[in-house]
């Protein structure tokens, strides 16, 4: 991921330094397990403690001629080791040490993206409370619908972004995981107990069955979850640019003392923030499609996946990193206005209320096609001319048996949607 959308705190787990000192680790603790089954002297592992490091520099160096990462890394370390480096890298494979590795990545990046989501729910909470009874038009298919409430809709989004935050969880306790079991995973070369050692130590668990590798359907759930949570985010951030047009105008993303909206033109606030949002929203969703193209390899395993999954899992990481932290930013600033709102609802002359018109008819015993047809010419007559809905129900012959104008402004109230706005706050837990 380029540095424009790469946090620090992720961008770190995913740098040379932490994946070599993570492979080091894994090489020393695989050393003390094979100490506990005498294989190798204690004096060894003690010493090669004290000596063993690497070299980033010299790694990449060595990795140019052996066109091999694990053999160069294991190279570089052993110069430091000296002669107990006979004992490095004792009956294990290279995947033993990078699958290992990635799970520990994994789960730490995974406590990142928990925070923070986590994070982000508590500022959607907040402001769901803030604009519980705060009336807006509710909209289908771009068109006018009915009354509902902002808070309604960031309500919606908090409930959503819970089932996230549970499928993150869940995808995490997957990718925790590791494996030393040896070339084609038979264990031959290296006992059950040193990869339980090993897991146990990382915080891992260790994978039941592999082959030379852990079978990638394991990380390519983990990046599809990882595109479900970005895809939520996009949802989130597109209804809050239709908001933001000027036409509308009902909310507005974060505008900075200072920023510039446009090059050309001063006057421009543009929900920049947001459409980014959906921009890298397309590209977790392409890296979980190359994921589950990962999981289908030859025989015990080929290496077609690696070269993708060195760019795809860090990057969807960063890229749903950078996301929640700005959408946090976004939520936390965001411009609500509740005259606009109004002033968009009242736009249709009343055509909002054609549902309880409708429905008053049956209740006085119209049949539903006779009754939907009145109220349709009716409502047919007010986007043609502009005209007030209540005031063609009430010059209309067949709607004005039915009702008089008392009776009209009773169905014409904005309360009536707003009845169990509570109970529905409580159902999502807010």
């Amino acid at each position: 991921m380029i540095e424009r959308y790469s946090r620090p705190e992720m961008l770190k787990i995913w740098q040379d330094e932490f994946k070599f000192k993570t492979m080091l680790d894994i090489e020393i603790l695989a050393l003390e397990a094979l100490s506990k089954k005498h294989i190798v002297p204690p004096a060894a592992v003690k010493r090669i403690k004290k000596k063993a490091k690497f070299n980033i520099s010299q790694i990449k160096k060595i990795e140019e001629k052996t066109q091999h990462d694990i053999v160069a890394f294991v190279s570089n370390v052993s110069q430091y080791i000296g002669p107990d480096a006979k004992y490095l890298h004792l009956g294990l494979t290279s995947s033993d040490c990078l699958d290992t590795t990635l799970g520990v990545q994994l789960k730490q990046v995974s406590n990142i993206l928990v925070l923070k989501l986590e994070k982000l729910l508590k500022v959607l909470a907040k402001q769901a409370r803030k604009y519980k009874d705060t009336v807006c038009i509710g909209r289908t298919h771009g068109v006018h619908a009915e009354p509902t409430t902002f808070g309604l809709k960031l309500a919606l989004w908090y409930d959503e972004l819970k089932r996230d935050l549970s499928r993150l969880k869940s995808a995490q306790q997957e990718v925790s995981v590791g494996k030393i079991s040896g070339a084609v995973g038979t264990f031959a070369n290296v006992d059950p107990d040193v990869e339980n050692y090993i897991c146990r130590k990382l915080g891992l668990k260790p994978a039941k069955i592999s082959t030379q590798i852990i079978s990638r359907d394991i990380y390519a759930f983990f990046l599809c979850q990882l595109a479900i949570i970005g895809t939520s985010l996009e949802k989130f951030a597109t209804e809050i640019r239709h908001l933001q047009r000027t036409e509308v105008l009902e909310v507005e993303e974060p505008f900075g003392k200072g920023q510039k909206g446009s090059s050309a033109m001063p006057h421009k606030r543009n929900p920049v923030i947001c459409e980014r949002i959906c921009g890298l929203a397309r590209l977790l969703r392409g890296n979980a499609v190359v994921g589950l193209e990962n999981v289908s390899l030859w025989h015990e395993r080929d290496i077609s996946h690696s070269s993708a999954e060195r760019v795809i899992i860090p990057d969807s990481t960063l890229a749903l990193d950078y996301m929640l932290y700005k959408f946090i930013q976004v939520i936390e600033g965001l411009q609500v206005y509740p005259q606009n709102m109004m002033a968009n609802l009242v736009k249709t002359h009343g055509l909002i209320f054609s549902q309880r018109v409708l429905l008053s008819l049956m209740d006085k015993g119209l049949e539903r096609m006779k009754a939907y047809d009145i109220v349709q010419r009716c409502a047919m007559k007010t986007w043609k001319e502009g005209t007030d809905f209540k005031k063609n129900l009430l010059s209309d012959v067949d709607a004005a048996r039915w009702f008089d104008r008392k009776e009209l402004d009773a169905i014409f109230n904005l309360n009536y949607y707003l009845r169990n706005v509570d109970k529905i706050f409580r159902r999502v837990g807010l």
